[in-house]
């Protein structure tokens, strides 16, 4: 019997030993599986999460994208309104440029009048044709610088007085009524320049 048991043990041992290591080795790399039972209430969770995680991105997408519109829009604003200022302040620029030149060339000319009312006097009185036409040739070239640079002379005889184009020295009777508030003389001549009075003209008006 003793015999027996050992032959039987011997053959058990054998078996062990007879098993393939790549055998063992693949039996035991793998996993036991375990099947995992989802309820389908999580799935349904789930699904409803990520809706509203998309959602909530298309919101802050729409949220983004209105304010970059708006900050565009004022970005505009403010490029239009500085545009429009610059604009004005060019313009205001040149014409203060051009008044300055105007005004500069004012004061030469107003200080040449004096001197334009003793030809004009001197031309009344020479008797001497000769004399006369040399200073009427000078008289008239000066008249045509200054008429090229604006200066113009402002007819009153016989015109209506104007507070604001004339200045009355003194008054006359009318001979009629149809004179009356009519400048009759001429004391002194007036001019523009540039069409701005330079020089109001000094005169009589009938009443």
């Amino acid at each position: 019997m003793i015999f027996k048991k050992n032959k039987t043990n011997n053959k058990m041992d054998e078996n062990t030993n007879n098993n393939n290591p790549k055998d063992i080795e693949q039996n035991a790399a793998e996993p036991t599986e375990e099947k995992e039972n989802t309820p389908a209430g999580q799935h349904n969770d789930a699904d409803e999460n990520d809706k509203k995680d998309k959602k909530h991105h298309k919101n802050d997408s729409e949220t983004k994208f209105q304010e970059l519109g708006e900050k565009l829009a004022e970005l505009n604003d403010k490029y239009q309104r500085t545009y429009a200022e610059f604009e004005n302040y060019r313009k205001r620029t040149n014409k203060e440029k051009s008044d300055l030149l105007i005004n500069g060339a004012a004061d030469t000319i107003k200080a040449i009048l004096p001197i334009i009312d003793d030809m004009e006097r001197a031309l009344q009185s020479m008797t001497d044709e000769a004399s006369r036409e040399g200073v009427q040739l000078i008289y008239n070239k000066m008249m045509n610088i200054l008429q090229q640079k604006g200066l113009k002379e402002i007819d009153a005889k016989g015109q209506k007085f104007s507070e604001e184009l004339h200045e009355a020295v003194t008054q006359f009777p009318a001979s009629d009524e149809s004179q009356k508030g009519t400048v009759i003389d001429v004391v002194e001549k007036g001019y523009f320049l540039n069409e701005k009075v330079l020089r109001f003209p000094k005169v009589v008006v009938a009443i």
